[in-house]
């Protein structure tokens, strides 16, 4: 019995914020993938290395967690005003799906950078010494965020000595900004209210914040399901009833936000919403076994994210942070003390992070102009993946 040799694409493995995937080209793909599809999403499973039932994602290039089985997917932008077109797809581990419904924050901050080095910017655009700001167009979500990636002689800058908690290593500090993550037309609050109060059937109802920022998310106290908001992962991730609790307030959460119509629709749709608990600020130690003071931090979130604890926060998720934040009223604000605020640091299991957002009130409507925060990113390795020819024959 024969078998089809294994089929070469290019490809580059990066690290962005606190994630790291498989970065492509897209004229670098085979032809039928380089359109949305079952072939493109048959072939990023099997380069991730998904479903794996084991968990581990051993034959493939993904990390087994959520932070590390991820994929983008990069071209010429098509957009005016616009260098590169970003879609990123969240490989599932164990399922044989790839989500489309989000972007990744962390991952962001390595896209311009990709971008300069592939020749998808203008040569003209690109600073030789200084910053060269790299204008995305997010295609799963219709977003413009601004990548400002530092340059030295003409090539881009990796190393430098920004640290940012939940990596280990420093790097150069890459600003990213998210321009306008809430259409003018569409509702910060699906249900126009800063709180609300979710039924949950079987686990109880709950005050949450429910906003669209970055990415749907659905924020809780975490007093109100008996957490402080200093937890590590180990605190949560081994609960199964844990888990199943927090998987029924993000499906039901779902139902009210709008996103799907019934609860059987949650699981197809993994990577959104997210949802997280807050606790005011309090002192703990994070994973690396550095001490997080409550003087250095305004509040504690945890967040989940693909039904686990995150090791640190989720870029998209800080962006509904500091959004929440900095609008009065939200359990988020009030979690930091409440009031007018432009920014806000908090405490994760990692460690801490500052985000900064400009929200306005028109007409008793918010909106959120931008927000910014700093990540890093750099090449862990530059070449090709590998996949089986066989992989095609029943897409």
């Amino acid at each position: 019995m024969s078998f089809a040799p294994q089929i070469k694409i290019s490809a580059t493995y990066m690290r962005g914020g606190t994630s790291k995937g498989v970065f492509f080209n897209l004229e670098d793909l085979p032809e039928t993938c380089k359109v949305a599809g079952p072939a493109r999403d048959a072939m990023l499973l099997r380069v991730i290395g998904s479903p794996d039932p084991y968990g581990k994602q051993t034959d493939g290039m993904g990390g087994a967690t959520s932070s590390t089985s991820k994929t983008v997917i990069l071209s010429k932008s098509l957009k005016d005003d616009h260098d590169v077109d970003y879609l990123f797809g969240q490989v599932s581990i164990n399922k044989p799906f790839v989500d489309w419904s989000g972007n990744c924050g962390n991952l962001t901050a390595a896209v311009g950078s990709f971008a300069i080095s592939n020749g998808l910017v203008d040569a003209d655009r690109v600073i030789q010494n200084g910053i060269t700001t790299v204008r995305i167009w997010q295609a799963n979500i219709n977003k413009t965020i601004i990548a400002k990636v530092p340059m030295t002689n003409g090539m881009v800058q990796e190393t430098g000595d920004f640290e940012l908690d939940g990596v280990t290593f420093p790097a150069a500090e890459v600003q990213v900004e998210f321009i306008s993550p809430v259409d003018a037309g569409d509702a910060m609050f699906p249900t126009g209210n800063l709180i609300d109060d979710l039924e949950v059937p079987g686990v109880g109802t709950f005050k949450v914040t429910m906003i669209n920022a970055g990415i749907p998310t659905i924020f809780l106290n975490a007093d109100s399901i008996n957490y402080t908001g200093t937890e590590l992962q180990s605190d949560i991730n081994g609960n199964e009833k844990a888990l199943t609790m927090f998987e029924s307030i993000r499906a039901y959460g779902a139902i009210k936000m709008g996103l799907i119509n019934s609860i059987e629709q949650a699981a197809g749709r993994q990577h959104t919403p997210k949802v997280a608990f807050v606790g005011k600020a309090k002192s703990y130690i994070c994973s690396s076994g550095k001490e997080i003071s409550a003087n250095d931090i305004d509040l504690n979130v945890r967040a989940l994210s693909m039904g686990l604890l995150h090791h640190a926060m989720m870029g998209t998720a800080a962006v509904a942070i500091g959004t929440a934040a900095t609008i009065p009223g939200t359990l988020v604000n009030l979690a930091a003390g409440g009031g007018k605020r432009e920014n806000v640091t908090f405490g994760h299991p990692s460690g801490s992070l500052k985000v900064g957002a400009e929200a306005m009130q028109d007409n008793g409507d918010w909106t959120v102009n931008k927000v910014v925060m700093s990540r890093s990113a750099r090449v862990l390795m530059e070449g090709s993946v590998h996949i089986p020819g066989n992989i095609f024959d029943h897409v």
